[in-house]
């Protein structure tokens, strides 16, 4: 009783909580509505065929397009995650303050950040497809996201390292750690869950990627026998099979496994965030 008397006599305040909670429950519901959508119309079209391990016309299987997702995932991560990290430590941990090479690489990966991912697609195509002569191929499709990501996995990095109080590195210092020591012992175990929370959100960049893989990777429904073989990940499967009109509920099939698929890389990225932070802190 007493909020609410403070409530009415600030006004603003009320409105403000109320448009909050607006946003709150809309934002809600339409996760909820686009969630319920996907599972009602895919999951009574989850057949058997849809799991063989051969695509064909008649199948239209996924399963050659969920491992070729698993590969260009794991591949493209183990490629920029250690770029986006270590370039993340120099600018934070090294550099010195003010200068300039900081200040133009983080305008830079800005910029990178809010390029289309048609125009990746058009410089891999040009130079990993054409200029390097890979073809369309599982490699070129994994350097073009590689290159895609980077900038967000570097500024996530940053802002986590960044938020890691000075007093735990100068406790190192005064324990006698060098720099070296005290950023991979002390720092970056305090950052880990920040930049577990950059890899999660590059993954769902990865694994919802479409426009830039056509482009590099190409659309070649098979598993691939090495790294120029051409692969088909979900979602191009997803934007293939709705372009063709004659596999709708197929593709609402496809979209269930990708649902669960990225729900399944997000727990798991969780979960090793919590044990990191856990066996830091203890």
């Amino acid at each position: 009783m007493k909020k609410l008397r403070e409530l009415k006599r600030k006004p603003l305040s009320l409105f403000l909580r109320l448009i909050m909670l607006l946003a709150t429950g809309i934002t809600a519901f339409v996760i909820i509505f686009l969630v319920g959508y996907i599972l009602i119309k895919g999951i009574p079209n989850l057949t058997p065929d849809l799991f063989a391990w051969k695509y064909n016309s008649e199948n239209v299987s996924l399963v050659p397009a969920l491992i070729n997702t698993v590969l260009m995932t794991l591949m493209t991560l183990i490629v920029a995650v250690p770029l986006g990290i270590f370039a993340a430590i120099y600018l934070v941990e090294y550099a010195k303050r003010g200068n300039k090479l900081v200040s133009v690489v983080r305008m830079a990966a800005e910029t990178l950040s809010g390029i289309p991912s048609i125009v990746y697609g058009l410089f891999g195509m040009l130079f990993f497809v054409v200029a390097l002569k890979w073809g369309l191929s599982l490699l070129a499709g994994v350097f073009t996201l590689a290159i895609m990501i980077l900038p967000l996995i570097m500024r996530t990095t940053e802002e986590a390292l960044m938020s890691v109080p000075d007093s735990f590195r100068e406790g190192s210092f005064a324990l006698g750690a060098g720099k070296l020591r005290t950023v991979f012992a002390v720092v970056l175990p305090s950052a880990v869950p920040g930049i577990l929370a950059g890899v999660i959100l590059a993954v769902g960049r990865i694994v919802g990627e479409t426009a830039a893989l056509i482009f590099t990777a190409g659309t070649v429904a098979r598993i691939p026998k090495n790294l120029l073989s051409s692969a088909r990940t979900l979602s191009v499967h997803m934007y293939n099979l709705s372009n063709e009109g004659l596999y709708i509920n197929q593709t609402y099939a496809t979209a269930v496994v990708l649902l669960a698929l990225v729900i399944c890389i997000n727990a798991a990225s969780s979960y090793i965030a919590k044990k990191i932070a856990g066996g830091h802190n203890g």
